[in-house]
């Protein structure tokens, strides 16, 4: 008994109410369909984004693989860095590839080594030196953080045009109001017989 009387104290808005206004059902229409969207399209955005940025560091993690390089320049001892990542920092580097062709550019190394000594760099599938590519755990992280954004930032988007639509209804109203007042209003200034 308790439970039947709490869904019809939930679904008060579903009967047939005299006072009730068609803007009220458009309104309460509207709420519905922005958590709906929120709920169904956030959760959508955020697994889409997911596996997406996901295939992307599996994709990077397939094509980098490191090679030998020389260290062109000295490079600082790590406690005179700034804020390296791991001890790593930017410096010149010289290559050879399988060819015999000399490439020379920038990578990350260890800090504290005297140019000449040799290193181990990240290069693409075409052989242009980058950055390595993220662990398995790090990708699925920084996918999840992806993910997340995206899922608040399409809750956010559809949060924002609810809102918009309820405020513009509520603009309707207010000038509905206005204009039926204009219409009662001058009457009850008057004496009535």
């Amino acid at each position: 008994m308790g439970r039947n009387r709490r869904l019809k104290k939930r679904l008060w808005r579903l009967r047939n109410n005299p006072l009730r206004r068609h803007d009220d059902i458009v309104e309460a229409r509207i709420v519905l369909v922005m958590w709906a969207v929120i709920v169904l399209g956030g959760a959508l955005a955020g697994l889409v984004t997911f596996h997406a940025a996901d295939e992307v560091f599996a994709a990077q993690r397939t094509e980098r693989h490191t090679v030998q390089a020389v260290l062109l320049t000295d490079t600082p001892p790590a406690n005179s860095t700034p804020g390296g990542a791991r001890g790593l920092i930017k410096a010149k580097v010289r290559r050879t590839t399988a060819d015999g062709t000399r490439r020379t550019g920038s990578a990350l190394v260890d800090t504290g080594q005297k140019a000449g000594s040799k290193v181990e760099v990240w290069v693409d599938s075409a052989g242009s030196f980058t950055i390595e590519p993220p662990s398995s755990k790090e990708a699925t992280l920084e996918s999840a953080a992806l993910g997340l954004t995206a899922t608040l930032a399409f809750a956010g988007l559809a949060f924002g045009t609810g809102a918009v639509a309820r405020y513009r209804l509520d603009r309707r109203r207010i000038d509905s109001w206005d204009r039926e007042w204009q219409l009662v209003g001058p009457s009850w200034g008057r004496k009535t017989l």
